[in-house]
């Protein structure tokens, strides 16, 4: 088992105080920080690799291949997919779920069709099938979320009623970003296949909190951000099936995913270079390599257990707190609580909290509608990863107390 305390010592930015208080990040929803292992192999290839990919026959541009590629072999066993292949470099999770929302909404969707998501997603997950929905005719629909509080997750029996075989796809997201729900993926996937749609996971929030098996899981396209799981900013991933992509149209096209070019038109290359055209990113590309070296390091088992626990420990401490209001799950639950106070607006408590030298998120997450149903225009999230502890826990509730008293909260 790692000892956490020392895990700490591994990510610099770390390594320093904030308004004269020791930094504590809780804001690791939004973006994890990086290990140095990580900033070294961005280093390391802007050092000595650097070069274009594919296209060239010199030693840095061959070095540059094999790191790239390399990368792309090393993420396929991350989530253990069963080809390299089936993973294609985008600039994150926004970019993946919009790729598969132009390209397989526009050749599959049509009049008449559903688009099922739910009312827990990230507006990543939501506004591109707004979209498809309506250059298509495709109605879309969403599964509710149970309890005053959505403590109660996903509606499942409003599912059995929504998912027909008039459902060509179902969009959902692993865990909320905003609730902490952690969704049965595997369950929601049979669902689909069930009835013949197509399954999209928003992996965004899950990636780099816990093992991640495509296979077992049995979707049909995964998308996820590196930022979220140690990687650099401006790199992320879409898995998806082989025979799937194969059948897609390009998203973008231009250099490096073409076959044949001439005056008339052009043929395009299997995944995945059909779907990266142009200079890719390749230095963030081999640091989200490294990403998943440093976690598996770690352990991803020991690393879920971790971020579960300070959540259920954040849980239990904050519930004590008199006028909180806690959204999302009072079991077991991911490494991050979201809470209102009545009459006082997240950004408040996030500039005080500050103060202190603790980093939360404040606002609506990019979840307004979900926000507008629990009646609420804002809430603070704190989101624990690897190198938080116990004490930071006890750290935030004492910033809290120090808020309400001075807001007179109760």
């Amino acid at each position: 088992m790692p000892n956490w305390q020392n895990v700490r010592a591994d990510f610099p930015v770390l390594n320093q105080q904030v308004n004269g208080k020791p930094l504590i990040y809780l804001d690791n929803a939004a973006t994890a920080q990086k290990p140095r292992s990580v900033i070294d192999a961005l280093v390391n290839y802007y050092e000595r690799d650097n070069s274009n990919v594919h296209r060239g026959l010199h030693t840095l541009s061959m070095r540059a291949t094999n790191g790239y590629e390399g990368a792309r072999a090393r993420i396929a066993q991350f989530i253990n997919a069963s080809d390299p292949a089936e993973i294609i470099f985008t600039r994150g999770t926004t970019e993946s779920i919009n790729i598969v929302a132009r390209s397989w909404g526009h050749t599959h969707l049509k009049p008449g069709d559903v688009v099922l998501t739910t009312e827990m997603e990230h507006h990543s997950n939501l506004v591109p099938w707004q979209q498809a929905a309506k250059a298509s005719g495709a109605t879309l629909k969403y599964v509710p979320v149970l309890g005053e509080n959505a403590e109660g997750g996903l509606d499942l029996t409003a599912l059995d009623e929504l998912l027909t075989p008039g459902v060509k796809l179902f969009a959902f997201t692993h865990i909320s970003n905003s609730l902490g729900t952690i969704n049965p993926v595997k369950d929601l996937c049979r669902r689909a296949r069930a009835v013949g749609a197509i399954t999209v996971v928003d992996a965004a929030q899950s990636i780099g909190h816990g093992p991640m098996d495509v296979q077992d899981m049995d979707c049909d396209f995964l998308a996820f951000s590196g930022h979220k799981m140690c990687g650099p900013t401006g790199i992320g991933v879409l898995y998806g099936r082989r025979a799937l992509l194969d059948k897609l149209a390009p998203d973008e096209t231009g250099g490096g995913m073409v076959v044949t070019v001439d005056y008339s038109g052009a043929t395009w290359k299997p995944s995945p270079e059909r779907f990266e055209a142009g200079t890719p990113n390749v230095a963030d590309a081999i640091a989200l390599g490294a990403a998943c070296d440093y976690l598996d390091k770690l352990g991803r088992a020991e690393i879920a257990k971790h971020d579960i626990e300070l959540a259920q420990l954040a849980f239990q401490k904050l519930s004590a707190i008199p006028g909180i209001r806690i959204l999302g799950p009072t079991g077991e639950r991911s490494g991050l609580v979201s809470f209102a106070f009545q009459d006082m607006h997240a950004h408040d408590v996030v500039t005080f909290a500050d103060e202190d030298g603790i980093a939360l998120r404040g606002g609506h997450h990019c979840n307004q509608p979900l926000m507008r149903k629990l009646g609420l225009t804002s809430t603070t999230r704190a989101s624990c990863y690897i190198y938080n502890t116990a004490e930071e826990i006890d750290a935030l509730v004492a910033s809290l107390l120090r808020i309400q008293k001075f807001f007179r909260i109760d």
